[in-house]
């Protein structure tokens, strides 16, 4: 069985941790099986490079910056790939150049185009233990790339998929996917199993054992994911396809989202294309909006709100100003979450909405805004409640069972 491991940042955090990586990679050699090894770099390894650039300017050029971080990786890959030989395992560690990893070119956050498997199946022929640095390519014009935040995750799956890999597991510092986040509900329980599209709503909704690239990725290459933990030994969870058997589950998981800012402007002129000019200048400034509700008045003017990530709530307050003729006042809001509620089954199943608002009416939490998919509710509420909001509907829909 060729099976790709990958281990995450606190996985490979000092020199100890990444002698444990390398005796979990040699039991799994041991049972027989094919291993590629993808891994990022040491935790804080990346940020202190960050802030060595940092030190010269704010502003690095982004080839640079790519230059610079991908060497975390770099190191991680080496020192597992010299642990494993010191071992007796022969073992071989791979840049993402030397891997056949090739992206487009938009440094610092590069989409993986494709990969060139050859030398990573010559050394698995050759029953070495391939190693390779997550998290980064190069480019078609030979420049190094960087896959952003997360993603070691991305190259994992990629890496898998190209290899046509039995299972892919990724490694951290949690032993699955939780029905919640267990530090705010004690009665989370890890899954078994979870859908694609499942994992890739609470991932896009805050959920952070997986990167929602990497989901989305492997659902389309059909990569059979687990996630698992570095720490101790057990099944883990298995992201897969959606059965019939899933469709029976309600709801899944409840996810909080404390990353949340609201802006709300009143009286903005009631004329066509007023939206379009809106959400192309934040878009423009590459100021990501998750959830829009309008209403519209009889005098002219309509009221419009939306939600961005607390980090681009600045940017979006300049963006906004410069409208001064077109709205008539605006407010600013960062005390504010989102709470969600995702589950497959919400598809054959009425009322799954009905009952997140009536459990929340119970405790007098007024919800702001609503955003609703196939899968899944998600509400806007004040920040103070929302961890209350996850243990009441962790509850009322049984997930500690």
């Amino acid at each position: 069985m060729l099976v790709v491991h990958k281990y995450g940042g606190t996985s490979v955090g000092d020199l100890s941790r990444i002698e444990n990586v390398a005796n979990r990679v040699a039991k799994a050699k041991e049972a027989g099986n094919d291993i590629v090894v993808v891994v990022s770099a040491m935790s804080g390894e990346t940020n202190k490079l960050i802030e060595y650039a940092n030190y010269f300017t704010p502003s690095p050029a982004k080839k640079e910056m790519d230059l610079l971080l991908s060497a975390g990786e770099r190191v991680t890959a080496a020192l597992l790939s010299i642990a494993l030989q010191a071992k007796g395992y022969d073992a071989v560690a791979m840049s993402g150049r030397q891997a056949g990893i090739v992206t487009d070119t938009t440094h610092t956050y590069a989409r993986i185009e494709s990969i060139d498997p050859t030398a990573m199946q010559n050394a698995i022929k050759e029953g070495k233990i391939v190693v390779v640095a997550g998290f980064q390519g190069v480019s078609k014009e030979g420049l190094v790339t960087t896959l952003g935040r997360g993603g070691s995750d991305l190259s994992a799956v990629a890496i898998a998929g190209a290899l046509h890999a039995d299972q892919c597991e990724i490694y951290s510092d949690v032993d699955g996917i939780y029905t919640t986040d267990p530090r705010i509900e004690p009665n989370a329980k890890k899954m078994d199993t979870i859908s694609y599209d499942e994992m890739l709503e609470l991932s896009s909704l805050g959920a952070k054992v997986l990167q929602n690239r990497s989901v989305e990725l492997a659902k389309k290459l059909n990569v059979k994911l687990y996630a698992k933990s570095s720490f101790i030994d057990n099944e883990g969870t298995l992201i897969t396809q959606e059965n019939n058997s899933m469709e029976a589950v309600l709801v899944s998981g409840v996810v909080l989202d404390k990353n949340q800012a609201r802006v709300t402007l009143r009286g903005v002129s009631d004329r066509p294309g007023i939206a379009a000019e809106i959400f192309t200048r934040l878009a423009n400034e590459n100021i990501n909006v998750d959830m829009i509700i309008q209403t519209t008045g009889t005098d002219g003017s309509t009221n419009l709100g939306f939600t961005v990530p607390q980090s681009e709530l600045q940017n979006a307050r300049r963006v906004m100003e410069k409208f001064d003729h077109d709205i008539e006042g605006m407010d600013f809001n960062d005390h504010i979450c989102k709470v969600s509620v995702v589950g497959v089954g919400m598809k054959s199943h009425a009322g799954v909405a009905a009952k997140a608002f009536s459990v929340l009416a119970a405790s007098n939490i007024n919800i702001q805004m609503i955003s609703t998919s196939e899968i899944k509710v998600s509400m806007i509420i004040d920040e103070k409640y929302g961890e209350l909001a996850i243990r009441m509907l962790h509850e009322a829909y049984e997930l500690d069972k």
